[in-house]
């Protein structure tokens, strides 16, 4: 039985260094926090066996172990326990190694009382949260949350399921989140949620997108820049690590940034500390990194495109999100809440309905743009259809990625008897896919329009749209 205790939070600081373990005491007590000490494993696991802790603190080396011990056997015990692990200096690969255990967030010796400060209520704040499915929990045991009250994650199949505990158990740690996933899945609605369900959530989330930066104004971007640094520097900067200070930064398509600038990241992640351009002084940062990008980050490595002890750095911890394919039980789900957003200024009277047509052609595609191409297939459906529904031929869907087993023969690439060899329409990217079906329909037709649209089931309105749309005009 665990004894009761007053009001005040409480730490267990577990170090065999004495001087260390008054510093900490010291530095906690000025917070209002009281502690209990231990110098090994033993005297950890007996007080927390007796005290019911806020924040545990322990260094990495121990007379009876490491710190390592103590993460998992506080993972086993009670998971809900942010545990912050003491490294030495430049020692990433042991902070790193705790994280994946399940540490709450590291701090390096000599220990900045600032970033220990920070560490200290951020833990703190994650009373907040609520705490994440148990270890050993299976899918059945955790309901999905209701559709809405995840911040806009719909779905109620047993991959999703998964991926809301996943989430729900990432939000209460630091540790930096890589998220994978093809083109559309919605890693960034991941990494916002991950943010908003976590200690961080009052503070800013600053997405940005690393492809997106031109080259020469990367550093500035990020790091910030001084009055007058370099020409066009009007005025002083603040820059993105500085506008998500106390929150997090989420790093999309990282596995664009050249190498030079890879470099300038790893550093700034490393040390918590940025240098904006034009300043002598690095100034410290409190955030959390969560990136992500459609390509395979370990590949980029193989080939020499992207480093290696960044890509630890930011892989501490990996989350899938799953393709629409892999849970096409939630496309009709998706599809009525994305239409039910996109129809608000509708009257209630006259919103657009799916059709049974139009539902079972969304079950028949296996969406290669996953939720993107959803909302994008919809959102183009409500501009053609005529009448209260939206029937199949309204989606526009390529039989070319409808599943195989329900495709019709020869509906996919339209071709002419003579025509010249060209790619399968199935090889190219989506865009591409409609516009080279679109342009084969209309050189079959000798660019009759009519037939053309006649061919390819669509209306005339239709065909002009897409015309118009894809450049073939």
């Amino acid at each position: 039985m665990k004894q009761s205790r007053n009001l005040r939070r409480l730490a267990l600081i577990v170090d065999d260094e004495p001087d260390i373990r008054e510093l900490l005491d010291m530095t906690l007590a000025r917070m209002g926090i009281d502690c209990h000490t231990a110098a090994n494993l033993a005297e950890a696991r007996e007080l927390l066996g007796h005290y019911i802790f806020d924040l545990c603190l322990t260094d990495m080396r121990l007379p009876d172990g490491d710190g390592i011990e103590l993460v998992e056997h506080i993972q086993r015990h009670g998971p809900t326990l942010p545990v912050a692990v003491i490294t030495a200096h430049g020692n990433m690969r042991s902070a790193i190694r705790a994280m994946k255990a399940g540490a709450f967030d590291f701090v390096s010796k000599p220990i900045d009382l600032k970033i220990l400060r920070d560490l200290v209520n951020t833990a703190l704040a994650l009373e907040r949260v609520p705490h994440a499915a148990q270890p050993g929990e299976s899918a059945a045991s955790t309901a999905p949350a209701p559709v809405g009250d995840d911040g806009g994650l719909i779905g109620s199949s047993a991959p999703m399921a998964v991926l809301r505990r996943t989430i729900d158990k990432l939000a209460r740690s630091q540790a930096p989140v890589w998220i994978t996933g093809e083109s559309g899945t919605g890693k960034e609605l991941v990494a916002r949620l991950i943010h908003h369900k976590g200690p961080r959530a009052a503070a800013p989330f600053v997405p940005v997108n690393c492809g997106a930066i031109p080259t020469e104004l990367m550093e500035s971007e990020f790091f910030g820049h001084k009055k007058g640094s370099f020409t066009g520097a009007l005025s002083d900067k603040p820059g993105l690590f500085r506008a998500a200070n106390g929150g997090t930064l989420f790093l999309d398509e990282v596995a664009e940034l050249p190498l030079h600038m890879q470099v300038k990241l790893l550093r700034a992640i490393q040390e918590r500390a940025v240098r904006p351009v034009g300043e002598l002084a690095e100034q410290p940062v409190n955030l959390r990194i969560l990136s992500a990008s459609h390509k395979n980050l370990a590949n980029e490595v193989a080939a020499g495109r992207f480093r290696q002890d960044l890509y630890y750095r930011l892989n501490v911890i990996e989350v899938r999100v799953p393709p629409l394919r892999e849970r096409d039980e939630d496309v009709i789900e998706l599809a009525a809440a994305m239409l039910a957003r996109l129809t608000t200024d509708y009257h209630a009277d006259s919103r657009p309905q799916l059709a049974a047509s139009a539902l079972d052609a969304l079950r028949r595609h296996t969406f290669p743009g996953n939720v993107r191409e959803l909302e994008n297939t919809l959102e183009r459906a409500l501009a053609l259809c005529e009448g209260g529904n939206i029937e199949a031929a309204d989606l526009s869907l390529s039989a070319a990625t409808a599943a195989p087993a329900e495709s019709a023969p020869g509906d996919a690439t339209w071709p002419t008897p003579n025509a010249p060899a060209s790619p399968p329409v199935a090889d190219l990217p989506l865009i591409e896919q409609e516009r080279e079906a679109l342009r084969r329909a209309l050189e079959a037709t000798r660019w009759n329009k009519t037939a053309a649209a006649e061919k390819l089931g669509l209306t005339y309105r239709q065909l002009r749209y897409k015309v118009k749309k894809l450049g073939l005009e």
